[in-house]
């Protein structure tokens, strides 16, 4: 079975608002979907976090080296990619599309060989995983009332990001934080991302020290990207240090960046992002370095439906990969598939077990947000 053809559509007129300093507007694209077609029938969908300009310019750039490849080999593909495109720079835009190239030949192995896809990966130690409701912060009550919602709809889980966090003022950000904890109750895990990413992000480690202290008060799970994205030696010092568990690692792609974040113990919790880390591929490779170093990988998921789905099934595949991330409110994530997403009984999400990445598209609804035709059409 060969690719035939590999395309682009944008996601646009309700993008979430990211927390960034340049904040998003609902038309500006930042998640790409590709479609890779093969010359037998199936399409492969997958998932990229970036736009979709970039994406249409990378693929102008890796469409020869696709049209024509075996289309249920994704490892190799992917892993051909990256070597013939190494002069272009490592990281970036070329391998974010990479990166949904890779999802979607994931995709077609599953459904040539009639497997979801974590058996694919190596088999399924789980059937459900828990998801995490992920919003933004905001002045405190606002937040209690928006996770006091979430709460009643059934979710257990639940972290809260960007926003005044680490940027107004240390009595600030407590009072965010004791109003989540009281909003979603003593059982309920709690996590807190401060988006040192940002590129307004100017808070070094004396504060993400002490900061870490007042989060283990309110029974923090884990303080996410604390610091700057490059500030390796300092998340060292504050994984030994912090009484929370450390979490980062979005920012960084391919297996190589990862490497050096593991061996040097900068992490108790690692986040690669599926739709740019060079997809499951990587992604899973990734996973099992940081089980090799006691390191659990939880992945970041601010992404769309098709990414959710991935990322579900490679929790299927790890042992320790027991929480996916969940954008709460996007339409991206909640209104593009043909079966919404469903919380269970005990605020639980199935991992789909159909082949591929186990979801389908509605075509009617994708309109809304993209040229659905044009990504699917035959």
């Amino acid at each position: 079975m060969k690719i035939r053809d590999i395309r682009a559509a944008g996601l646009r007129g309700a993008t979430p608002a990211g927390g960034w300093q340049e904040e998003l507007t609902s038309d500006d694209v930042v998640h790409t979907l590709v479609a890779v077609h093969t010359d037998e029938g199936p399409i492969g969908i997958g998932s990229v976090f970036t736009s979709e300009a970039l994406v249409r310019g990378a693929l102008e750039v890796l469409r020869p080296l696709l049209i024509g490849e075996e289309a249920t080999e994704p490892e190799r593909v992917s892993e051909r990619l990256h070597r013939a495109t190494f002069w272009l720079g490592r990281g970036g835009t070329v391998t974010h599309t990479i990166s949904g190239i890779d999802i979607a030949l994931w995709d077609v192995l599953g459904q040539v060989t009639g497997q979801p896809v974590g058996r694919l990966l190596g088999g399924r130690y789980r059937e459900r995983v828990r998801p995490y409701a992920s919003l933004l912060m905001d002045r405190p009550e606002v937040l209690a009332e928006r996770l006091g919602r979430l709460a009643a709809q059934g979710w257990t889980a639940f972290k809260i990001g960007w926003g005044p966090f680490g940027r107004v003022g240390e009595d600030l950000d407590e009072r965010i934080v004791a109003a989540a904890r009281e909003a979603v109750g003593p059982g309920a895990m709690l996590m807190v991302d401060a988006g040192g990413s940002d590129s307004a992000w100017s808070n070094g480690y004396k504060w993400a020290l002490r900061t870490a202290r007042m989060l283990d008060r309110y029974g923090v799970a884990w303080f996410e990207e604390p610091l700057g994205p490059d500030a390796l030696d300092d998340y060292v010092h504050l994984r030994r240090e912090a009484p929370v568990a450390i979490s980062g690692g979005e920012v960084l792609t391919r297996r190589q960046s990862f490497h050096p974040w593991l061996e040097a113990g900068a992490f108790d919790i690692v986040q690669p992002d599926v739709t740019k880390v060079g997809g499951l591929s990587e992604q899973r490779r990734i996973g099992w370095a940081a089980q090799d170093h006691g390191v659990r990988l939880i992945p970041h998921g601010w992404n769309t439906a098709v990414g959710l789905a991935a990322d579900l099934q490679l929790a299927s595949a790890l042992p320790g990969t027991d929480l996916v991330e969940y954008v709460t409110g996007s339409p991206y994530v909640d209104a593009i598939t043909t079966e919404p997403w469903r919380l269970d009984a005990d605020g639980m999400l199935a991992i789909p077990d159909a082949p591929g990445l186990g979801i389908r598209l509605d075509p009617e609804a994708l309109a809304r947000y993209t040229d659905a035709a044009a990504l699917l059409r035959p």
